[in-house]
């Protein structure tokens, strides 16, 4: 793989990201240090007899580590200090983003072989799709999906005779779980692999506009069956900007993929080339991991992701509109590294980063079209030109961020071969410049009042929706305001509430079926508006939307004081969210509110069915939204 080229002078980071990153760094000292400690113990004691990890364990652990393997693999893991990667992969062949994953392993394997090492399949995780379980049963158990998955790549990493480790994974909780579990064992070098979006199929804009026609009674479930069908077409991730790709977008900004990895087809011979890369390098890297032997080798990845690449994380966040879910993600992310994040960080990056990329839902281009356009390499480029990066931070290739300025081809012998990323968007309608943004600041935006605390994805809205004040109506389902909206009872102005959906209560589901019928509400004329301590995602869009509200309704909060006729105020500008007094339109008091009743109850039938009752013990221990809704931290 030739490298990157060597990055142009950077102009120096703007001091109010620095001044947010130092607040980060300071709160987050006495845990950073305790995190550094433990994974500085664990490769000491990783490497104690050896450069090799296996070399530590005795000759019954090694024996058993090596039984089923035949061949020269074999030969090395006894007998030669050739490095060996662990493989933890999320395949299975029903997610359309995982397919691809099927035979990594094997050309991993191949690979590693010719570069000089020894891989092997450590454990799979799960990994399922909220585009399947949407509006069902199983869609509680989609946001805990990401501990789980964490525990299940420790698992697969415990037997501790790896020298670095491999990571397969695409989706909404599967990046995040797979990064926690990476940092947990932050003593070995680490690489992500990402498989790729699919094709582009029916534009996204058609495919909205089938879903509101089939929510207003306008066309029938065979043609939305195939406007999804065309949409949702082959192996690969959905091409529109939701989770997945965010968290595509993630990797990248962090350092965690190859630069120019992200966005690029399946089954492709540039996608091929990148995997091959990629394995070679973290085989360079951990060729010898002691950075006083071989200054070039990539840090071990507890440090190499420190407060500096979780900003670049929320920067690329709010410069692209990405996924409200990455809210919840990266503060879990980071508490796994000894950093604590929290929603007023996302607020004050907000503020200073433009927006400068519109891809569907905010916009009406896919990700392909947004790769096209100059994708990743041109959005770091003008970040970096902004000050808004900090270009220093680390990445897996043993260089910076600053190197991940570049567009990724294939030169003369099938190899990946970097080139200076464009200067100028290939289509200014998708990206901009950072002198040209859509919006001189970023796409989420913290929402605070007598409420509580929300997000809400700013972006997708346009401003004229951005501000509304109405009589609230509250549901405690999907499903009930489905059939509010197709008996009449919602044509009006209306801030539609929907509790009982936090992770405490039930696993805090994304509410996607929402979108259609609130988006024909606000077609019809109507101001609307959507509150709730549940989620929407990267699918979020076009409706103004108050999600994550904290502290939930299952927490016996204002959210479960809220009745239908309550006077609501959200403003997503200003950042406001309020139950106003009617008569005076003052925001209520505390005690105004704590006086009232609770009218929430909670639903014994989350409690069970589809595997909900295995996940007690996860909405017993959850944090709060705002602090990721994690049970491990």
């Amino acid at each position: 793989m030739e490298k990157p080229p060597i990055s142009s002078p950077m102009p120096p980071t703007d001091p109010r990201l620095v001044a947010i990153t130092r607040r980060i760094a300071e709160r987050s000292q006495g845990q950073r240090d305790q995190y550094l400690a433990r994974i500085t113990a664990a490769r000491d004691h990783r490497l104690k007899n050896g450069n090799r990890a296996r070399m530590h364990l005795s000759c019954a652990n090694q024996a058993h580590a090596f039984a089923g393997i035949t061949g020269t693999d074999k030969d090395q893991l006894r007998q030669g200090d050739e490095p060996s990667l662990g493989i933890v992969t999320a395949y299975n062949d029903m997610l359309s983003a995982h397919q691809p994953y099927e035979h990594y392993p094997e050309l991993i394997r191949a690979l590693a072989r010719k570069y000089g090492g020894v891989a092997m399949v450590a454990g799979g995780v799960p990994a399922m799709c909220d585009g399947i379980t949407q509006g069902e049963a199983g869609m509680e158990l989609s946001l805990f999906s990401r501990d789980v998955i964490a525990m299940a790549a420790a698992v697969a990493l415990s037997h501790q005779t790896f020298d670095a480790a491999v990571f397969l994974g695409i989706c909404d909780k599967i990046v995040p779980g797979l990064v926690i579990a990476a940092l947990s064992f932050g003593h070995l070098p680490a690489i992500f692999i990402p498989s790729g979006p699919m094709p582009s199929g029916l534009p996204n804009k058609e495919k909205s506009k089938i879903r509101e026609d089939y929510a207003a009674g306008k066309v029938t479930r065979a043609a939305l069956l195939e406007a999804e069908a065309q949409s949702y077409h082959s192996p690969g991730t959905c091409t529109f900007y939701g989770t997945a790709n965010s968290n595509q977008m993630l990797m990248e900004i962090m350092g965690l993929h190859l630069p120019g990895a992200s966005f690029v087809n399946p089954n492709t011979p540039l996608r091929d080339a990148m995997n091959a890369a990629a394995v070679r390098e973290i085989l360079t890297r951990c060729t010898e991991d002691n950075a006083e032997k071989n200054p070039a080798a990539a840090p071990i990845i507890g440090l190499m992701m420190d407060e500096k690449s979780f900003v670049n994380g929320m920067v690329g966040l709010m410069a692209t509109g990405g996924s409200t879910n990455l809210s919840l993600h990266l503060p879990a992310m980071a508490a796994a590294a000894g950093i604590t994040l929290t929603w007023q960080d996302f607020a004050d990056i907000s503020q200073i980063v433009p927006l400068l990329a519109r891809v569907y839902p905010n916009g009406s281009a896919d990700i392909n079209q947004f790769h096209q356009a100059g994708g990743m390499g041109f959005l770091i480029h003008e970040l970096l030109q902004a000050g808004l990066l900090h270009g220093d931070a680390k990445a897996v290739t043993g260089g910076t961020i600053a190197d991940y300025s570049v567009s990724a081809k294939l030169d003369g012998a099938g190899c990946v071969a970097y080139y200076p990323a464009p200067q100028t968007s290939g289509d200014a309608d998708i990206l901009r410049s950072e002198k040209n943004p859509f919006s001189p600041t970023g796409g989420l935006n913290l929402l605070q009042g007598n409420l509580g605390k929300a997000l809400a994805k700013v972006s997708a809205v346009a401003p004229e929706y951005q501000t509304i004040t109405a009589p609230a109506r509250v549901f405690e389902s999907q499903a009930a305001v489905q059939a509010a909206f197709q008996s009449g009872a919602l044509n009006h102005d209306v801030v539609v509430v929907v509790r009982g959906q936090g992770p405490r209560a039930n696993g805090m589901p994304e509410l996607h079926k929402l979108i259609p019928p609130l988006s024909v509400l606000q077609n019809r004329g109507f101001k609307v508006a959507l509150v709730t301590d549940g989620r929407l995602s990267g699918a979020s869009g076009k409706v103004m939307a108050a999600l994550h509200l904290t502290p939930e309704a299952q927490d016996d909060s204002p959210l479960a004081r809220l009745c239908d006729g309550d006077l609501i105020e959200i403003d997503g500008g200003r950042g406001i969210m309020n139950i106003l007094d009617v008569t005076s339109r003052l925001p209520l008091s505390s005690a105004q509110l704590a006086a009232r009743p609770r009218q929430f109850q909670p639903d014994p039938s989350a409690s069970s069915g589809c595997g909900r009752e295995l996940f007690s013990v996860f909405r017993a221990n959850v944090a709060p939204a705002d602090a990721g809704a994690s049970s491990l931290y």
